[in-house]
This record gives structure tokens, C-alpha cells and sequence, in this order.
């Protein structure tokens, strides 16, 4: 068998630092909204601060999640902690739906019977809940795009702004329309937004937990495509998936036309690895040679 990495892929240095400016911001933002939802009444001001205080735990997740990621492979880890961040992304994703869920029958106990809310504290409490999540998705923007688990906590940290966005609004209509009603109202639309969220980020992470193949790749593509080359019969035993954001790996059998030499195969690996690399950008490969030899030759086989 045959075992090959291509060292072309690009391991992007997270910003643990951001992540810790962030989880302080959140605790500030979190003590705050409650005190401020307990003596103004406010039910959307209170789960704003309870989403912030979902955001503190995942924000955490997500840090230690990115610190042992970068822990060395071992005797006992052969791996590492690579998937610390994907099963951090999971955590996250699955507590923005409970959040969401908690909030929802909140709002409608509340929707009945609206109460008199001091608006005024709801507005500065907003404004301050979108001056430091706002910040916050700065400093996680530029990794979110990279990586599953910072993007889980940056879209935590926009959630967050954009409730906060809707809840001054709401403060606004309270204070000059006394229009108390709309406070549950804006719960419950945040924690539909929470739920769709949330959602997409729990079926992306779960697939990659499960080993899936990822959405983009077809597998009938890659074994026509590397059934094309030079003294290759037929790729088969295939399986593809994700070991972390950017660690796409296939592990094959691979049925030759002759009975080769090692360096010869090395060329037929070579040439596979390219083509995977440029077509699929999977970047982790291991094959395992066969020539007659007897077993099934199916594409997709339960090992």
C-alpha cells in the first residue's frame, strides 16, 4: 500500500488572540443584557443575553478547539486533535437551535401578555451589544472563511449583532409608538434567524463527523478521470472525506493493467496525485495496488 500527502495545501494561521477578545467582549455583553432585561422587563433584551451567553460557551469551544488542533500527532493521536475544531463547530451549531427553541416558547408565553418595558435601557444596551459583536466579527471575518470552526463562532458573534440590531429597533418603537408587543415579537423572529443558521452549520459539521463525501466531489468523476491514465484499470474500494476544513483525503485500491514495479507505480501515484489535487484539491492520498488480483471490484464497497 502505498501512502502519499501532497504538502500544497495551506494551513492558515488562526487568530487565537481574536478569539479571546471576543470571548471577554461577550462576558461584558452578557452581564450587562442581564441586569438590563431584569430591570427593564425587557424578554428580547434577556434572550439577546442569553444567546451572548451560548456565544461565551462557544466562543470557549471554539478556543480550546483551536489550540488543540495545532497539537502534534502521537502514538496514541495518530490524527492529532484535527477534528477538535469540526466537533467544536457541531457544539456550537446544536446550541444555537436549543437557544433558538428556549426563546421561541418564551415569546409566545410573553406574545399574550406584553409587559411595560423601560425602553431606554433596552436601546443603550443594544447599541453596546452591536459596537462590541460588531467588533468581534471583524477580528473572525478573515478566518471564518477557512476554517468550520471559527466560522461557527463568527456566525455565533453576527447572529448576536444582528439581534441586537433588531432589538434596538424594537426600543425604538417601545419608546416613542408604546408598542410593547413588538418585544416578543423580535424574540421570536431572532430565533427563527437562529434556527436557520444553525441549521446549515449542524448538517455541514455532522456530515463531516459521519466521514460523508463532501458535497462537492463526485466520485464518479474521480475514478473516470484517474481510469483514464496510463496502466490503470479500474480505481475501486473508494472512500473520500474530510479529516478537518483543509485535509481532503482518499484512501483506494487501484486495479493495474500490469504487474508493475514500485517505481513504476510511484509514476501512476504521481500522476494521481496531480490530477486529485488540481480537479478535487484532495490532498491527502492513499492507495493501495492490486494486479488479478480476486475480489470485488465495485467503486463503493462496505469495508
Amino acid at each position: 500500500m502505498s501512502h502519499s500527502h501532497s504538502h500544497t495545501h495551506s494551513h492558515n494561521e488562526l487568530k487565537g488572540s481574536n478569539l479571546l477578545i471576543s470571548i471577554f467582549l461577550n462576558i461584558l455583553i452578557t452581564a450587562a443584557q442581564v441586569v438590563g432585561g431584569l430591570v427593564s422587563g425587557s424578554l428580547a433584551l434577556l434572550s439577546d443575553a442569553l444567546h451572548n451567553f451560548s456565544d461565551v460557551i462557544s466562543l470557549v469551544v471554539s478556543y480550546i478547539a483551536n489550540r488543540l488542533a495545532g497539537k502534534e500527532a502521537s502514538i496514541h493521536r495518530t490524527f492529532g486533535y484535527k477534528r477538535a475544531e469540526i466537533l467544536a463547530a457541531f457544539i456550537n451549531a446544536a446550541t444555537l437551535i436549543i437557544v433558538a427553541v428556549l426563546l421561541i416558547i418564551e415569546a409566545v408565553k410573553r406574545f399574550d401578555n406584553p409587559e411595560t418595558i423601560n425602553s431606554g435601557l433596552v436601546i443603550w444596551l443594544s447599541v453596546l451589544g452591536i459596537l462590541a459583536n460588531g467588533l468581534s466579527v471583524l477580528l473572525l471575518k478573515k478566518d471564518a472563511s477557512n476554517n468550520i470552526n471559527m466560522r461557527s463562532a463568527y456566525l455565533h458573534l453576527l447572529t448576536d449583532m444582528l439581534a441586537s440590531v433588531a432589538v434596538l429597533i424594537g426600543g425604538l418603537l417601545m419608546k416613542f409608538y408604546q408598542l410593547f408587543w413588538v418585544d416578543s415579537l423580535l424574540t421570536f423572529l431572532i430565533a427563527l434567524y437562529l434556527i436557520w443558521v444553525g441549521y446549515d452549520l449542524l448538517k455541514t459539521s455532522t456530515k463531516m463527523l459521519m466521514l460523508f463525501t463532501p458535497e462537492h466531489i463526485s466520485i464518479k468523476e474521480v475514478v473516470r478521470l484517474v481510469n483514464e491514465l496510463p496502466k490503470v484499470k479500474k480505481l475501486h474500494h473508494v472512500h473520500i472525506w474530510n479529516l478537518s476544513d483543509n485535509e481532503l483525503h482518499l484512501e483506494a485500491h487501484l486495479d493495474l493493467n500490469e504487474d508493475v514495479s514500485i517505481t513504476e507505480f510511484d509514476t501512476v501515484l504521481q500522476a494521481i496525485e496531480s490530477l486529485l489535487h488540481e480537479e478535487f484539491n484532495i490532498n491527502h492520498i492513499t492507495i493501495q495496488p492490486e494486479f488479478n488480483k480476486n475480489d470485488s471490484k465495485e467503486v463503493i464497497v462496505q469495508d
